[in-house]
C-alpha cells in the first residue's frame, strides 16, 4: 500500500494523501491519451477566447445572448482548467500525489463550475422566453443590470450550496486506503475510500444536484415549452423557422450537457464491473462540452461568424 500516513494518532486524517491512479485498467498505456486531451484543452481555451474577443469587439453583438454566452465560455475554460493540468501531470510526469486540501478544493471546484454552467443555460433560456413571449417588453427586462444581477446570484447559489460536498468529504476518515482508481477527485471515488459511513456524502452530492441542476433543468423545461407553445400560435411559417433558429444552439448544448449529466449519474449508481466507463465519461463530460459550446455557435449564428469575421479582418490589417 503507498498510502503515508501523519504521525499523530488523533489527526483527524491519518492519510495524508490521495494517490490519483489515472484511468483504472489501463494504466500501462493512458499516456497515449494525452494527445486527444491536450488538443481538447487548447481548442477549448482557443475557441472560448475568441468567442469573449469577437464578444468585446463587435459592438452588435453587445446583446443578452452574447453577453451570456461569453460568462458561459469563462466557465468553460475554468471547468476545463480545473481538470486538465492534474490529469497531464499525472500522464507525463507520474505526479499522481495529491494533498487532501488540493483534492477537496478540486471537488468543490468542479461542482461549483458544472452548477454554473447549470445556471447559464438556464438564464439563456430565460433570454429566449421574454424574446419570443414578450418581444416588447425584452428591453425592459433583460438589461446589463438584471444581466449582472443574473451572474451574481448564479455564483452566489453555486458558491454557498457546493460547500457542503466538499466539507462533508473532508470529515470522512480516510485512515487505510489512498489510492484512487481516477483522474481527478470525485467525491464519490474520494468518500469511496472512507473507513467510516459515507452515506451522508452520497445524501449530499443528491440533494445538491437536485436542488442545482435539477432546479434549473425543471424551469430550462418549462421555459421552452412556454417558448413552443407561442412559436407555434405564429402564422407565418417563416416566423416559426426563425423563431426555432435562434434556440437551436441552446437546446443542442442543452441537450447534450443534460444528458451528459444522466448518464454519468447513472453508471456511478449502477457501479458496473468495469470501472473504465464511469471514470471516462465523468473525465469527458467535464472537457467536452467546454470545447463543443463555441463549437456549435460559430456554427449555427450567423451573426457569431460575422464577427469572427471582423475579428480576423482586424487582427489582418
Amino acid at each position: 500500500m503507498s498510502a503515508s500516513f501523519k504521525g499523530s494518532n488523533s489527526s483527524k486524517f491519518q492519510v495524508s494523501e490521495f494517490i490519483l491512479m489515472g484511468f483504472p485498467g489501463i494504466h500501462s498505456w493512458q499516456n497515449w491519451l494525452s494527445l486527444p486531451l491536450v488538443l481538447l484543452y487548447l481548442s477549448t481555451i482557443g475557441a472560448n477566447i475568441l468567442i469573449l474577443t469577437t464578444i468585446y469587439q463587435d459592438s452588435s453583438l453587445k446583446q443578452p445572448m452574447y453577453l451570456f454566452l461569453g460568462i458561459l465560455s469563462v466557465v468553460d475554460m475554468g471547468l476545463a482548467t480545473t481538470i486538465v493540468p492534474k490529469i497531464l501531470a499525472i500522464f507525463w510526469f507520474d505526479a499522481k500525489a495529491i494533498s487532501l486540501p488540493e483534492c477537496f478544493a478540486q471537488i468543490y471546484a468542479i461542482h461549483s463550475f458544472l452548477g454554473m454552467e447549470s445556471g447559464v443555460f438556464l438564464c439563456m433560456a430565460f433570454d429566449r422566453y421574454v424574446a419570443i413571449c414578450h418581444p416588447l417588453r425584452y428591453p425592459l427586462i433583460v438589461t446589463n443590470s438584471f444581466i449582472t444581477k443574473a451572474t451574481l446570484f448564479m455564483v452566489l447559489r453555486n458558491g454557498l450550496l457546493v460547500i457542503p460536498v466538499p466539507v462533508l468529504a473532508a470529515q470522512r476518515h480516510y485512515c487505510s486506503r489512498n489510492e484512487i482508481e481516477h483522474c481527478l477527485c470525485s467525491n464519490l471515488g474520494v468518500t469511496s475510500l472512507a473507513c467510516d459511513d459515507r452515506r451522508p456524502n452520497s445524501i449530499c452530492q443528491l440533494v445538491v444536484a437536485w436542488l442545482i441542476m435539477g432546479g434549473d433543468l425543471i424551469l430550462i423545461i418549462l421555459s421552452y415549452a412556454l417558448i413552443l407553445r407561442s412559436i407555434f400560435r405564429l402564422n407565418s411559417a417563416e416566423a416559426v423557422s426563425k423563431a426555432l433558429s435562434t434556440c437551436s444552439s441552446h437546446l443542442i448544448l442543452i441537450f447534450f450537457f443534460y444528458t451528459a449529466v444522466v448518464v454519468v449519474s447513472v453508471t456511478h449508481l449502477a457501479e458496473t464491473k468495469n470501472a473504465l466507463i464511469p471514470v471516462l465519461l465523468n473525465v469527458l463530460h467535464n472537457i467536452v462540452p467546454p470545447s463543443l459550446n463555441p463549437v456549435v455557435y460559430a456554427l449555427r449564428n450567423r451573426e457569431l461568424r460575422e464577427g469572427f469575421q471582423k475579428v480576423h479582418t482586424d487582427v489582418a490589417k
